[in-house]
């Protein structure tokens, strides 16, 4: 009897196979996609110990490096800070501001007031001698602006590193930066595009608590505010008149704060609020409705001002980095890309 129900179910087992092999199909099971992962930024690869094996004396050659040219002159320490912002606010923090040749960055006509190439080639050329090939001149930049700062009496922060060094460098786009007459709006545009807020806007413009402008910068506000033929109105009467005393040459060099230009503190807000800002850019961030609650904030609260300054100096430093492995180079003389 076994057999004969074997023999009986033959003919099904066939026709279920024969159903399988070259009826209907089963339906295919869709294997699970991988879940998405959003890319990091470029700046979440940079960090504080990205040189500990490779050039565990970088920080020490920089600092030497800056102390020594800042005892000599102090115009130095702001120098280096605006070096670095006017890197950072084209293509990023990439050293190119840097590379010198004819229709670079550094050629272009917003860049002629900068200092500061001399001091970051001759801690390139001591870190080249330390660690070759290795350490990139952004990072070298970026690092040299915190020292300026604290030497200066600012806050200190850690500062992380793994930057690139671009090669490419345009001085039509470095006319883009900052020159001390824009209205509010365009430098929150300008601040939006790098990732930054008004918040930044406000406090990096408090670096202006240090160094110094040409007059040739301020001298329309002296005498000929907006084509009027008058002084800027808004400018407070006595300022005005030693500016005027001050400025005598276009050549001249004059205070960015009135009061205590050797000190990194709060009196650059507090002088806003008196009409002494030097730049027409300053003065409108106190009376821009914006702007101006933060202006008068900073102005009492010293430590909230050094505290955010850390922050939007390390925000402004990461801004549009190059950290990836076909990226940038790491340029062995900070003045040329590598051949």
């Amino acid at each position: 009897m076994r057999w004969v129900f074997v023999v009986a179910l033959l003919p099904l087992l066939a026709a279920a196979t024969a159903s399988i092999v070259g009826g209907a199909k089963p339906k295919a099971v869709k294997p699970q996609a991988k879940p998405r992962v959003a890319a990091l930024p470029a700046a979440a690869y940079l960090s504080p110990t990205y040189y500990m094996k490779s050039c565990p004396n970088l920080e020490g050659i920089i600092h030497q490096k800056v102390n020594a040219w800042v005892k000599k002159d102090y115009t130095m320490a702001p120098s280096i800070i605006r070096l670095h912002f006017h890197d950072c606010a084209i293509r990023g923090c990439d050293g190119s501001i840097l590379l010198n040749y004819p229709g670079s960055e550094r050629a272009a006509e917003a860049s002629q007031s900068l200092r500061g190439f001399a001091l970051i080639q001759e801690i390139k050329a001591e870190v080249e001698r330390q660690c070759p090939k290795t350490v990139s001149c952004a990072d070298i930049l970026t690092a040299a602006a915190r020292d300026a700062t604290v030497l200066a009496g600012g806050p200190f922060w850690e500062v992380p590193f793994g930057r690139k060094d671009g090669r490419i460098s345009l001085s039509k786009e470095a006319n883009a930066v900052p020159q001390g007459h824009e209205n509010v709006t365009s430098l929150l545009n300008f601040f939006d595009k790098l990732g930054l807020t008004f918040v930044d806007l406000v406090v990096l413009s408090g670096s202006h608590t240090i160094g110094r402008s040409t007059c040739a910068s301020v001298k329309q506000r002296l005498y000929n505010f907006q084509g009027t033929g008058k002084p800027d109105p808004t400018m407070d009467p006595k300022y005005l008149n030693l500016l005027k005393t001050e400025c005598r040459f276009d050549t001249n060099y004059v205070a960015l704060d009135a009061t205590t230009p050797r000190t990194f503190d709060v009196a650059y807000y507090q002088n806003l609020g008196k009409k002494m800002g030097l730049l027409s850019t300053d003065q409108l961030l106190y009376s821009d409705s914006r702007t101006g609650s933060l202006v008068s904030l900073i102005a009492a609260q010293p430590d909230f001002f050094f505290s955010q300054f850390a922050v939007s100096m390390v925000k402004v430093g990461n801004a549009n980095v190059m950290t990836g492995k076909n990226q940038g180079e790491i340029r062995l003389n900070c003045n040329y890309v590598n051949h």
